[in-house]
């Protein structure tokens, strides 16, 4: 039995003073205990909070991050950034994509997340033949995600077309396309590789709507039944344009019309939307997963998160690219592209609360349900996922409570992030991962082999 012990410790939403936590061997919450003692603890901290959900990441892209900053012969948009992509995506290795992603895991790790949804839709070798393992690039990610800790929800993408009905794949699509059947071998090694993982989870990840067809999707979500389902959809507005050309309805719309949209989806992006279609993603009980650092990056647009929440809706964030990790950021971009969008302050603060609290307590909530995991709480029978805030960093030193909050996200420069523990081991001291030194080493050797 492993006992931290928090001065102060956000519990159930709510701040509780010297609170001891234990846990299991096998990583779950055995007890919290509010106005306890820290006799006898393993570890003393002044503020305990829940570790947050990456609800949406690409990790390969991580080292792609500033290649694409560039202004080429036309404007510049996601299109022009994703054949950035696709050049450079085309060299990659399993064993280079084990060194991009422990990189990516560790930082992220150290900005205060504790698990990822990996969203990998990167499986086959260089020419678009699959490996001998179909789950090769899966592997990868997970002995990444072994190695430095963190938990996965593993993702694999179904990609079959380059565009609306079913339009052939191009060449630059070749790593990425499977058939269903593939399909259904790739899930099954992805349980497998799942299953030897602390704390993991798998669902399925319908591309996006140009990538697939609607047999096709019925065809994917029968092989996983129950689970989350995360889908790209609506990030530009030339998807909703050739959407539109399409098939005569906005993406939202159709696929609400068609898919059976609940509480274990995540939509991710969801920008360009109607107010229709915005209250009909908040009705469903589906995540907005956003994730503001790569829309802003890309150019994107900025999602209507102050009518979302004042409907109900359920939120998370995630890096995405990975262009820059950091949990305050993305938190910090959420609310302030709300801010001008409005030009109004303090518009995603549920009312009597510091912005900071709600933003975090929205993330924890959601990030959970999208993972699919039994995390985001500081309860018994939830995983050990925590996360301690230095309180002596000068954005926090003298504030309070939600104040530690509001001054991670909105003041802190560098990580104020202290000591984080996944399933209870402590995998971030004095906030370094315990492996930063190697992994740094090993995914400078890859960079510079990819780049030469």
């Amino acid at each position: 039995m492993t006992r931290l012990f928090f001065e102060q410790a956000l519990v159930d939403g709510d701040w509780a003073s010297d609170v001891r936590i234990e846990v299991s061997p096998a990583g779950d919450i055995s007890s919290v205990t509010p106005r306890s003692s820290a006799d006898d603890a393993d570890h003393y901290a002044k503020i305990g909070l829940p570790g947050l959900t990456n609800a949406h990441s690409h990790a390969f892209q991580r080292a792609m991050a500033g290649l694409a900053e560039v202004k080429g012969a036309s404007d510049d948009s996601f299109w022009t950034w994703r054949k950035v992509m696709y050049g450079f995506v085309a060299r990659l290795t399993p064993d280079d994509l084990f060194a991009i992603a422990a990189l990516a895991y560790g930082e992220m790790l150290e900005a205060g997340f504790t698990s990822v949804c990996e969203f990998q839709y990167l499986h086959h070798d260089p020419t678009g033949a699959p490996y001998g393992d179909i789950a090769a690039m899966t592997l990868a990610i997970g002995e990444a995600a072994r190695l430095t800790g963190i938990a996965p929800t593993l993702l694999p993408v179904f990609y079959a077309n380059s565009q609306f009905g079913g339009a052939a794949p191009t060449d630059g699509q070749r790593r990425f396309v499977t058939s269903p059947d593939q399909f259904a071998r790739l899930l099954e090694r992805c349980q497998a590789i799942a299953g030897t993982l602390p704390g993991a989870s798998v669902g399925i990840a319908p591309h996006s709507l140009r990538a697939v067809t609607e047999d096709s999707l019925n065809q994917i979500l029968a092989l996983h039944p129950a689970g989350p389902v995360h889908i790209h959809i609506a990030e530009q507005q030339k998807e909703v344009d050739d959407c539109l050309a399409w098939s005569g309805q906005r993406p939202v719309d159709w696929l609400a019309d068609h898919a059976p949209v609940d509480a274990r989806w995540c939509l991710v992006h969801a920008t360009h939307m109607t107010a229709s279609e915005g209250r009909r993603l908040t009705r469903s009980g589906a995540v907005a997963g956003l994730c503001p650092i790569t829309e802003a990056n890309l150019g994107d647009g900025i999602f209507a998160a102050v009518e979302h929440l004042e409907g109900g809706g359920r939120i998370a964030i995630g890096s995405d690219s990975n262009v820059l990790i950091s949990a305050a950021e993305e938190l910090r971009l959420l609310e302030y592209g709300q801010r001008l969008r409005d030009q109004g302050r303090n518009r995603l603060a549920a009312p009597g609360r510091s912005t900071g609290h709600s933003l975090f307590a929205q993330a924890v909530s959601g990030g959970a349900q999208a993972s699919g995991r039994k995390a985001g709480r500081l309860a018994a029978g939830y995983r050990a996922d925590i996360l301690s805030l230095d309180g002596d960093h000068p954005a926090l030193v003298a504030k309070h409570r939600d104040g530690w909050l509001d001054g991670w996200i909105f003041a802190a420069t560098g990580s104020a992030i202290r000591d984080v523990w996944v399933g209870g081991d402590h995998v971030v001291v004095n906030g370094h991962h315990r492996r930063r030194s190697e992994i740094r080493k090993n995914f400078a050797t890859t960079l510079k082999r990819l780049l030469a």
